[in-house]
């Protein structure tokens, strides 16, 4: 990606967008941060909440262990600092959907510190994201609207959920950089077990902050750190889709573009992103740490973990999405591109290694990124749904690989496959598809159609190219059996080529 794809032309000369994400990740638990009360999505409202998620007097947190060892394992994921000494504070701001008037949380002392992420662009050239911390803190709880035109409802389920809240360095330049940065960072929470990524529910989403500044400014904040040079940052609230967080940025930062070349300035403020109207709105005022009187809770110790504890995360960790694709391109000599494609997902890159023993990796790969997943993609499906076991595409590439089939012959076979009909095996049986190799057969064939077809045989030897339209038809003459190798060589030797 160039420096000027990243500029935006205004009225009054080049711009430069810049942003930090805040992405918030459920902890992948069965139980709250503070409290055994379960975490489900779909349960009826309230049925999900104890004494402590509802704020009643004298109920005191007691910290859930496992999500603290999930937030240490992202935070290895993330190659991020562990702190071996955090603590938690008190975020205060009273809203219905908060009962004790306070969320628990971590700014001074967060359990993860600085890391650095590296993305894969568009473009397959890379950029490194910096990470400034990831802290523990519970969600809040639900306001319901819908439910009646003069009353609002509060549903407590989420409140008391375990939440990771990652915070990137104002490190991202592009609306597309944005979403890249953010499937990477759910690809890995994914790998690691630690979140299940699903944005519809809610499971990951993300705060969006947006300046702007003239070009040029970007690097002068690189070289000094001083970030007056960016501009005042707006907030776009709990984006939760690829989709809206691109078009979100792209509103938000016209919208301060045209703001400032009409003399206005930009109010540091808290937005939403409405997509129906394809616009951010004003939620309210941009609150700072001061305005939430943060103070540590009195009533949880500073947490203190042990590093021989870190280090056995550490040992146990799966392999990370960057390694699996070093794997990829080495062990099975795929390009950055197609390694890249089976690493996006989990499920696909364990499906691909499924498949891909003794096969042709690259051939493996093809029918796994396209034929497989389209058909997923058409049923709304993912690899996590797929109903056609890998040991099917190994069949269907070992078909093609010793001829019995057709690469052309093994697009009709999976069709069958797809719809039930068995293996690839017992469908090129049941179906009479096996290629046509017998060069006596293809020969007659050959034969019949050259002499059918004098005036274009003869045509040839000018034009080399003509001989496609003689393939074709030998293809059709054998109902598309034929082995396309020994029909070129027959074809060839027929007409003096």
């Amino acid at each position: 990606m160039t420096e000027n794809s990243k500029l935006i032309q205004g009225r009054t000369g080049a711009w430069e967008i810049v942003m930090g994400l805040e992405i918030h990740a459920q902890v992948a638990s069965n139980a709250k941060l503070f409290s055994g009360a379960a975490v489900g999505f779909g349960a009826g409202p309230n049925e999900q909440v104890s004494l402590v998620d509802a704020g009643f007097p004298g109920m005191l947190p007691t910290l859930n262990k496992y999500c603290v060892e999930q937030a240490v394992k992202s935070g290895l994921g993330l190659r991020a600092q562990i702190n071996l000494k955090s603590q938690f504070d008190r975020k205060n701001y009273f809203y219905p959907d908060l009962p004790t008037g306070y969320q628990i949380s971590q700014l001074y002392h967060p359990i993860v510190g600085e890391g650095v992420v590296e993305v894969e662009a568009e473009d397959g050239s890379f950029f490194n994201v910096g990470i400034e911390r990831l802290h523990l803190e519970q969600d809040a709880g639900k306001l319901i609207h819908d439910l009646s035109p003069t009353e609002s409802y509060v549903d407590l389920n989420r409140a008391g959920t375990a939440l990771m809240e990652i915070v990137s360095r104002p490190d991202i330049r592009t609306p597309e950089e944005a979403v890249a940065y953010v499937k990477k960072i759910r690809t890995i929470l994914i790998y690691l077990g630690t979140c299940d990524g699903d944005m519809e529910k809610g499971n990951l989403r993300a705060d969006v902050n947006v300046s702007v500044c003239r070009a040029g400014n970007y690097d002068k904040f690189k070289e000094t750190g001083d970030f007056s040079f960016l501009g005042t940052r707006c907030e776009i609230k709990n984006v939760n889709s690829f989709r809206f967080i691109s078009q979100a940025i792209q509103y938000e930062a016209r919208r301060q573009i045209e703001i400032l070349e009409d003399g206005g300035s930009i109010t540091q403020e808290t937005r939403l992103y409405d997509p129906t109207a394809g616009e951010t709105r004003s939620m309210r005022s941009k609150e700072e740490a001061q305005d939430y009187r943060y103070f540590p809770d009195p009533d949880l110790l500073p947490l203190v973990l042990e590093q021989a504890w870190i280090d056995a995360i550490k040992a146990d960790l799966p392999e990370l999405p960057d390694d699996k694709r070093r794997r990829f391109m080495s062990e099975y000599g795929l390009s950055q591109y197609d390694a890249g494609v089976l690493i996006s997902e989990q499920a696909k890159a364990l499906y691909f290694e499924a498949a891909a023993k003794g096969r042709d990796a690259k051939l493996v790969s093809n029918w796994v990124t396209n034929e497989v997943s389209a058909r997923l993609a058409a049923d709304g499906k993912d690899f996590s749904d797929n109903p056609l076991p890998a040991a099917h595409v190994a069949q269907l590439v070992e078909l093609i690989e010793t001829n019995v089939i057709s690469s052309k012959i093994a697009k009709e076979v999976f069709d069958y496959v797809w719809n039930g009909e068995g293996s690839p095996a017992e469908v090129v049986e049941k179906h009479g598809l096996k290629q046509v190799t017998d060069t006596g057969a293809i020969e007659k064939a050959v034969d019949e159609i050259i002499a059918a077809n004098p005036d274009k045989a003869a045509a040839v030897a000018e034009k080399p190219q003509a001989i496609g339209w003689f393939v074709g038809q030998v293809m059709k003459a054998t109902g598309g059996k034929a082995n396309p190798a020994a029909v070129n060589d027959i074809l060839k030797a027929k007409l003096g080529l």
